[in-house]
């Protein structure tokens, strides 16, 4: 079963998925993390094993664009989509986020699909209405998990527990 988080923007569904696979062993795929101190000026791919690039930024020229931000589709293939292809056979699929700069990449959508398919997937989806989004947040092997405030601290330890019903291999 995959599992999916969503939630308004900055409510650490991020937090929560680098807390949960922190431990585990055999895990891959990759994160996204905010550019800028305080002020928002892009955002940034990282992959568990610590390649990095950039998502989006202000300052990208880009015929794709989420508001003010132009997206990086060739850093998010190269980088984002390139962990998630080498991570198929994993325990686990960390995919953060699937999202609107994310689902402008074919290849990432394709690439999701497959992941999808595994039913090995912690990631973390757009809460908006989006076609693509909708499509995957209404499959039979996912579950939707909403994050707040009031149960952000309480999902790690269920999520792992979930998980642990899994016998995932732990770092030693």
């Amino acid at each position: 079963m995959n599992i999916l988080l969503t939630g308004k923007p900055r409510i650490g569904k991020t937090t929560i998925i680098k807390k949960v696979v922190k431990d585990l062993k055999d895990v891959g795929g990759f994160y996204t993390e905010e550019i800028g101190d305080g002020y928002r000026k892009g955002f940034r791919i990282i992959t568990l094993d610590g390649r990095e690039g950039v998502l989006a930024h202000m300052g990208i020229k880009s015929r794709y664009r989420v508001g003010k931000y132009g997206v990086n589709i060739e850093d998010l293939e190269n980088i984002a989509v390139k962990s998630v292809e080498e991570s198929l056979d994993k325990d686990i699929i960390v995919i953060d986020e699937i999202g609107k700069m994310e689902i402008f990449s074919e290849k990432f959508r394709n690439t999701l699909e497959k992941a999808l398919d595994t039913g090995k997937v912690l990631g973390t989806i757009m809460k908006k209405s989006n076609y693509f989004a909708d499509k995957v947040k209404s499959r039979k092997d996912v579950e939707i998990i909403p994050v707040e405030e009031s149960n952000r601290d309480m999902l790690i330890e269920e999520i792992k527990e979930t998980l642990n019903q899994k016998n995932l291999k732990h770092r030693t």
